[in-house]
């Protein structure tokens, strides 16, 4: 029995929009992870993008578990010397809370080019409100 491989580009994708209101941030984004690289197709392929678009509104009130959100730490070294910075779960969502969820989506996906292209389909927003009405996206149920 043979895979089926894709050829060339594909361009049969679907726009969907997430409502992270409420959602655990693990789940949410594991599950933003797969549609991102296409796993739920019948046409996946490890080594192809073939994934979908996927919006997220309300970035800022996903929910997390247990003391999270003033025991997970953000670092971020500047390459010299003394300079690490950290920064609670809980400051990073006053400053920015798109980062929350894009940086849990990009740890989940492969780490070069491919993975590189996929975070590219990924469109984050604190609010309510995304300026991609345009595409039609269907709304995604978690």
């Amino acid at each position: 029995m043979k895979s089926y491989t894709i050829k060339g580009n594909y361009n049969d994708r679907k726009w969907y929009v997430v409502d992270a209101d409420g959602k655990i941030l693990g789940r949410l984004c594991s599950r933003i992870a797969t549609i991102l690289r296409g796993k739920h197709k019948p046409v996946f392929t490890p080594n192809r993008d073939v994934g979908d678009f996927v919006i997220v509104i309300n970035a800022g009130k996903v929910a997390v578990t247990g003391h999270k959100e003033d025991k997970k730490i953000y670092y971020k070294h500047t390459g010299y010397m003394g300079h690490l910075h950290s920064a609670t779960l809980r400051q990073i969502r006053a400053k920015r809370p798109e980062f929350i969820i894009r940086n849990a989506v990009w740890k989940m996906l492969p780490k070069n080019n491919l993975g590189r292209k996929m975070i590219k389909k990924l469109k984050v927003y604190a609010g309510s409100k995304h300026p991609h009405s345009a595409q039609q996206p269907e709304p995604l149920t978690l």
